[in-house]
């Protein structure tokens, strides 16, 4: 569950596609027939279309992004943090280099993204330090789109898990964040964030409402007094994502495994 807590795509396709409206139009399209591909369950067919959107326009970081998210997806659904990990690193060097490429700020939600990605990466395979500066970088970059456009609820999703995330790290790991400013984060806050994004949000709402989910459960196990109440809604919310998306394994086994809400 500590690995699917932490995966979340920030998508906000208006940040780094055209402004003529055909062609915003044509890429959301696009980029929505991958996300249901994904959610769906068939993360290899995912990938490679991903990539193949890519490879297309080759200034755009927002499929790279998405080609990462896939596999990481993918691990989750084979329960193996290793899973195509040299892959994943490398496509979120292709993500940040397109990113930090563009200068005029047109980028910034997907390098933040991919920043979130790489934080997440690091931190599981032991790089505490530069976990937690990406994360830092992550958080100013998001706080700064949010101050610009108030509107951006997709934001509160990286937000969201940096909040949650760091109130419930272990000792070593809020001890580092200490060290590179991160603060402590609010465990209320942080869930409160992605109850928004997962109402509000765009294209960032499935990935929401599956993070919260799983938040829901990690407060399940802290919290006796309100744990069937806190499984039944985060059941509650998975039951309508594999409704929606019934051959995703990830959801069902998660279903498997969390008592559902009461009849």
């Amino acid at each position: 569950m500590q690995v699917l807590a932490a995966i979340f795509l920030v998508l906000q396709s208006a940040h780094s596609i055209p402004s003529d409206s055909t062609a915003i139009t044509s890429t959301r399209a696009a980029l929505r027939a991958g996300l249901d591909t994904l959610y769906g369950g068939a993360f290899e067919r995912a990938a490679t279309y991903f990539a193949a959107l890519a490879e297309r326009d080759t200034a755009d970081p927002a499929p790279v992004v998405f080609q990462a998210g896939a596999y990481i997806w993918w691990a989750a659904a084979r329960d193996s943090g290793d899973f195509e990990l040299g892959r994943i690193d490398s496509l979120l060097g292709v993500a940040l280099a397109r990113a930090r490429a563009v200068t005029d700020g047109s980028t910034d939600f997907w390098l933040a993204t991919a920043l979130g990605y790489r934080a997440r990466q690091r931190e599981e395979h032991g790089h505490g330090f530069s976990a937690a500066r990406d994360a830092k970088a992550m958080r100013d970059i998001y706080r700064r789109l949010l101050a610009a456009d108030s509107s951006c609820a997709d934001c509160y999703l990286g937000l969201g898990v940096y909040e949650y995330g760091l109130a419930r790290a272990g000792g070593l790991a809020r001890f580092v964040a200490k060290l590179v400013g991160l603060g402590s984060g609010s465990a209320a806050l942080g869930i409160s964030y992605l109850r928004r994004a997962s109402r509000d949000g765009d294209l960032a709402r499935v990935e929401a409402t599956w993070v919260l989910a799983a938040a829901l459960v990690r407060e399940a196990a802290r919290d006796p007094g309100g744990r069937a109440v806190l499984q039944h809604e985060a059941s509650g919310y998975v039951r309508r994502l594999a409704e929606r998306y019934p051959a995703n394994p990830v959801f069902q086994r998660f279903l498997q495994e969390t008592p559902g809400p009461p009849p």
